[in-house]
């Protein structure tokens, strides 16, 4: 048994497939920030890559079959993509490398408590609209 199969939770996620309008863009987005979360480059392909941690990996890919060429997280579908962070310090810092990298910082009137008082939160928008959410339960 390989160790994926042991960690391997029936129900959890195996995988998340994003189709993006730009590769090199979505790289540049979420490469640097997946591997800072500790993913590994698991796959890479013309029209796509895909980063794993632990069982679960996020596909990123340029299909063909596009039939749109901007992703509308207020539409039906994804909203956003949630990660746990360990400290409210780290999201900090997470936050200010993603705006460095290009990402928006959401919700500017309510952070780092967009999400509630009882979390550590930052809401992050990449350029091509996709949403995600470092959050870390540390309040300290």
């Amino acid at each position: 048994m390989t160790e994926d199969q042991n960690l391997s939770v029936s129900g959890t996620l195996h995988h998340v497939e994003i189709w993006v309008p730009d590769l090199p863009r979505a790289i540049a987005d979420w490469g640097w920030l997946l591997e800072d979360l500790g993913y590994t480059l698991h796959q890479s392909w013309e029209h796509g890559r895909s980063w794993k941690l632990g069982p679960t990996y996020l596909v990123f890919e340029q299909s063909p079959a596009l039939t749109a060429t901007r992703h509308d997280r207020c539409a039906p579908g994804l909203n956003h993509l949630a990660f746990h962070i360990e400290t409210a310090e780290r999201v900090d810092l997470l936050t200010a490398k993603a705006q460095e990298n290009g990402w928006t910082l959401l919700f500017t009137d309510r952070h780092p408590h967009a999400g509630g008082t009882h979390q550590h939160s930052a809401y992050l928008e990449s350029r091509d609209r996709f949403e995600i959410e470092l959050v870390s339960t540390d309040t300290a």
